[in-house]
């Protein structure tokens, strides 16, 4: 019982572990990185992370890159009079000292343009993003269900 137990533990921790991947450029931490699945004809995804500045002075996402897209863009979604618009931050997005900025669904985000193919739950997308002062940084975006969340897995 007691080893059933502790292997059903040890499953439970791995299979979270495996999305609770952290990066780390300078003194900023990427954690949560994710998108959505999309629906075969999509020709465009949504990059999803947080960013934590440790250090004394501000940052900037500047860009990046990801394995199945062209075109890769910091965005901004906003409602305006019950319209919404999205925008592309041309100078990028500021990550002031000692805050942490997150890219969601509704808000500041990723956006991935002329895909290579459909994203399929599961699996893992290959990119990068680029910062004013600490560079580049490698990552890979965790692959959620279709119109999904934040999953549980990330929550940890």
């Amino acid at each position: 019982m007691i080893r059933t137990l502790t292997a059903a533990a040890l499953v439970v921790f791995i299979a979270g572990s495996v999305h609770a991947q952290e990066y780390k450029a300078g003194p900023l931490v990427i954690d949560h990185v994710w998108t959505r699945a999309t629906p075969k004809s999509a020709t465009v995804a949504g990059g999803y992370l947080k960013i934590t500045n440790t250090g004394s002075t501000p940052d900037r996402l500047i860009g990046g890159s990801a394995d199945v897209s062209r075109k890769f863009e910091v965005h901004q979604m906003s409602m305006d009079g019950g319209v919404m618009k999205m925008r592309e931050l041309k100078d990028g997005l500021e990550i002031p000292a000692g805050a942490t900025v997150e890219l969601k669904p509704g808000s500041y985000h990723i956006m991935m343009m002329n895909l290579s193919h459909p994203l399929i739950k599961g699996e893992r997308v290959k990119g990068s993003l680029a910062f004013e002062k600490a560079g580049k940084v490698d990552i890979e975006f965790v692959v959620e269900a279709i119109g999904g969340a934040l999953s549980r897995e990330h929550e940890r």
